[in-house]
C-alpha cells in the first residue's frame, strides 16, 4: 500500500505546502478523539487514508468555486479535508452531533483554519445560503439531499454526493450530471457542467 503523500502526487492532485502538515496532525488527533468519542468506525491509519483520499479525489475535477457547504460532516469526510485542500474557499461544516461538531471546532482552531466555519445543526436548521458547491458523504440518498439542499442552492450551483454502486438508481431527472467512477467510489456531480 503506497502512502497517502504518494497516492495523491500519483493521482496528480494539487495540495497546499501545508497539507500534509495539517493532515497528519488531523490524523493524529481524529486517534486520540475516536479512542474517546466514537467519532468514525475508521479506526486505523489505512482506512483514515483511504478515507482522506476518497475525499480529496473531487479537487481534481470539481470547478472552482468560492465557498461550500458540506451536509453531515461527521469526523470530517469530505468537508474538514476538503478544507485543508483549498485554503482560499469558504467551507461551512454542518454536523448535528455534539461530540462530532466539537471536534471539528477543536480542528478548526488547532490547525487555525480561517475558511471553515463549523455550524452544530441540523442542516433543516440553518438560515438560506447560497452555496456555489455542496457536498455530502454517507448521508442519505439523493433526492433527500435535494431536498435537505434546496435553501443552499441557485441554478448556478453544483452538487457533489460521495456514492457507491446504487447511484445509478438515484439519478435525478432533470438535472445534469455526471458520474466519476473509482475503485472505491462513484462521485455524483450534479448541475450545469
Amino acid at each position: 500500500m503506497a502512502s497517502l503523500n504518494q497516492t495523491i502526487q500519483d493521482a496528480h492532485l494539487k495540495v497546499p505546502d501545508n497539507f500534509f502538515h495539517n493532515i497528519q496532525k488531523y490524523k493524529e488527533h481524529l486517534f486520540k478523539w475516536n479512542k474517546v468519542h466514537n467519532l468514525t468506525g475508521a479506526k486505523d491509519e489505512i482506512t483514515i487514508d483511504d478515507f482522506i483520499f476518497d475525499a480529496l479525489y473531487p479537487i481534481g475535477f470539481l470547478p472552482k468555486v468560492k465557498n461550500l457547504l458540506d451536509i453531515g460532516t461527521g469526523a470530517g469526510f469530505p468537508g474538514m479535508i476538503l478544507a485543508l485542500a483549498l485554503p482560499e474557499v469558504k467551507v461551512t461544516l454542518v454536523e448535528p452531533l455534539t461530540k462530532r461538531a466539537g471536534f471539528l471546532q477543536f480542528i478548526k482552531a488547532d490547525l487555525k483554519l480561517q475558511n471553515v466555519t463549523v455550524i452544530k445543526k441540523r442542516v433543516e436548521e440553518m438560515r438560506p445560503e447560497i452555496f456555489e458547491l455542496i457536498t455530502s458523504r454517507a448521508v442519505t440518498d439523493t433526492n433527500m439531499l435535494l431536498k435537505l439542499s434546496k435553501n443552499f442552492r441557485d441554478e448556478k450551483s453544483k452538487l457533489l454526493f460521495y456514492k457507491g454502486e446504487k447511484v445509478y438508481q438515484e439519478i435525478p431527472k432533470g438535472i445534469p450530471y455526471k458520474i466519476i467512477e473509482t475503485k472505491k467510489r462513484h462521485y455524483l456531480l450534479l448541475g450545469e457542467n
